[in-house]
């Protein structure tokens, strides 16, 4: 086939893969209106999936088999009013694709309701092998933005004639000072954290015209990151990584080193107009249900306090809380320095020393790296088994959509828009892609006795991730020198217990060491809660991160049973897409049309004079 032939062939293909997800959609509006559960069926397979991220159901509300999703579509419909569905000119087009291991058509669409604009993906594939009648076995619906609430970009960007040659009065410095010091007002929000997510969720909610102050306990923005240890840098590409509104420069590496990060953060919060208090610890709060506001307490770096009473509190502070330090045997008598790997930065004061690491996942790896290169003799002591992934090829996999191309919205759509069982499913057939790719390292570990998996089902690093937030290693470049016996390995249940010059094996023999670093990993964000807004607020609103009952994350991007109380943290792509919606939910709740979680009357709850009324509840 010649070059012509190829690009013919191409463009057919193209072709009707627009026509057959047009005709879909088309379809699938007049079935909607109907709101006739057997029309809306009968577009769909038999096993099929809907994820609706706020549009129809104000939640991240996951829907699976044919029956269920026609019955709620149905019901929802009643409130939402969904209409006018099409395919944008501006957005990826309609194509073929392989997606979760089927061949599909896959296709952008947009459409309103009663609330805004929206937006979601179409996957279609043959009603039969012997059939030309396409039915969907996944579509997404996610709420993009409130009527008559735009972002203020673009087109809709502020004139600046409020303080753009304004002589005799406030410039724009004069304006971003007083507003930073919330001198004459309360914030609507306050977010504990000012990294990749509290960064993310202060610039929308900004965009939205909700006044939010960002408190971060360091001295500057992003020294969340430049405190890490010395040879950080990001384990993921450049090109998924970028937060709201602001792309990377083209210039920076394709794995960003954390002090680049952390003056990127800082650059960040400056240009987004972001109101945030360095050196300022949030040390404590209470919600008073009759006021509906939180009192919150702020300590800045001279002792003072501040109290605040925002209608909203975020957290933002990451996946895990603070560093979990096992009770060791016998490590009170150990006589060398033991930190945790939190407090780590260089291996450079420690040439010619012992060094143990308890712990093999990233961080015990990167730190053992760093050891070595500066001359420790370092030993890793592992206690469970981990899954290791390369960094290039592996772990790439997952950058998948990402690496499609632009436009960064379109790719971020695609990836929100599976079930949880979909993502276990995709999940699964990139692991074994994993293990194929990296099989010479995983089979070199097991001869040294490291423990290897690849999850509880075989789900791989990520799902690990998101169920309990470590467990792995992506690994840049210790597995090969443990294989080669340059780094040590011990396993934890070969130790009785440490004495004053290392770890006494079971055996008898002694291991020396003049360093223990703990990469024991931290505390559940439900011990940041405890110590900040105590015990009963824990038992209110349960896990925090984790999969939850219906598979999404517990607690994460949307309401929580404590009204006014909001969690956002994870990578940069995740941040960057779920704050969208996380600010979408607070302006909403400002605006009074999102009710309490705890109004809801159950998962497959529909009515209600509230729903009714217009009002999500």
């Amino acid at each position: 086939m010649n070059d012509f032939d190829r690009s013919l062939q191409q463009l057919q293909t193209a072709e009707r893969a627009r026509r057959s997800a047009a005709h879909w959609l088309g379809a699938f509006e007049m079935a909607l209106s109907s709101r006739d559960p057997n029309k809306i069926g009968a577009l769909f397979h038999e096993d099929c999936h809907w994820r609706d991220v706020l549009a129809f159901t104000w939640h991240m509300t996951p829907v699976e088999g044919r029956n269920n999703v026609a019955a709620r579509f149905a019901a929802e419909q009643e409130r939402t009013a969904a209409h006018g569905f099409n395919l944008p000119p501006n957005r990826k087009p309609p194509r073929q694709v392989r997606r979760a291991g089927t061949e599909c058509i896959e296709a952008i669409f947009e459409f309103a309701t009663i609330d805004g604009r929206g937006a979601g993906i179409i996957r279609l594939s043959p009603a039969s092998d012997d059939s030309d009648d396409m039915k969907a076995w996944l579509i997404s619906t996610t709420l993009q933005e409130l009527r008559g609430h735009e972002e203020k970009i673009g087109s809709n960007r502020p004139s600046g004639s409020a303080y753009s040659r304004n002589f005799g009065g406030d410039n724009w410095a004069d304006v971003r000072r007083k507003a930073r010091a919330f001198d004459d007002r309360e914030p609507a929000v306050i977010v504990v954290g000012a990294a990749q997510a509290g960064l993310s969720i202060a610039a929308r909610l900004n965009q939205l015209g909700v006044d939010t102050l960002v408190v971060e306990k360091w001295p500057r923005v992003g020294d969340s990151w430049r405190q890490r240890y010395h040879s950080l840098a990001l384990h993921n590409s450049v090109h998924l990584n970028h937060l709201p509104y602001m792309e990377f420069p083209p210039t920076f590496p394709k794995y960003i080193p954390k002090d680049m990060l952390g003056n990127w953060f800082e650059f960040y919060a400056d240009a987004m107009e972001i109101n945030c208090w360095t050196d300022t610890e949030f040390v404590g709060g209470s919600w008073d249900d009759e006021t509906k506001c939180w009192t919150a307490r702020l300590r800045r770096s001279d002792g003072t306090e501040r109290t605040m009473r925002p209608r909203h509190l975020v957290f933002a502070n990451g996946v895990s809380s603070y560093p979990f330090i096992p009770d060791l045997p016998g490590i009170d008598d150990f006589k060398g320095e033991v930190i945790h790997s939190e407090g780590f930065t260089s291996g450079a004061t420690w040439k010619g020393k012992n060094a143990f690491i308890l712990g093999t996942g990233s961080s015990a790896n990167d730190i053992a790296l760093d050891l070595h290169s500066h001359g420790v003799n370092t030993t890793l002591i592992q206690r469970g088994s981990t899954t290791v992934v390369s960094i290039d090829p592996s772990a790439r996999l997952n950058e998948a959509i990402w690496d499609e191309g632009p436009p960064l919205e379109d790719c971020d759509l695609i990836v929100s828009s599976s079930t949880p069982s979909l993502i276990v499913k995709t999940y699964k057939l990139v692991a074994k892609r994993m293990l194929e790719l990296d099989k010479e390292m995983i089979e070199g570990l097991q001869k040294i006795g490291f423990k290897h998996d690849m999850g509880e089902d075989g789900a791989g690093h990520q799902m690990k991730y998101f169920r309990r937030g470590g467990g792995y290693n992506l690994d840049a470049g210790s597995s090969a020198l443990m294989i080669k016996g340059e780094i040590g390995l011990l396993q934890y249940d070969r130790i009785e217990r440490f004495t004053a010059d290392g770890a006494r094996l079971k055996d008898g023999s002694t291991v020396p060491a003049d360093i223990l670093v703990l990469a024991t990993g931290y505390f559940p964000q439900a011990e940041l809660v405890r110590r900040a807004l105590g015990e009963e607020m824990v038992e209110r609103i349960g896990p925090v991160w984790g999969i939850g009952e219906d598979g999404e994350l517990n607690n994460m991007y949307k309401r929580t049973p404590q009204p006014g109380l909001w969690f956002i943290a994870g990578g940069l792509s995740q941040c960057r897409i779920n704050s969208k919606y996380l600010a979408l939910q607070i302006k909403a709740t400002e605006l009074g049309k999102l009710g309490p979680l705890e109004r809801r009357a159950g998962a497959r709850a529909i009515g209600g004079a509230a729903r009714r009324a217009g009002k999500a509840s």
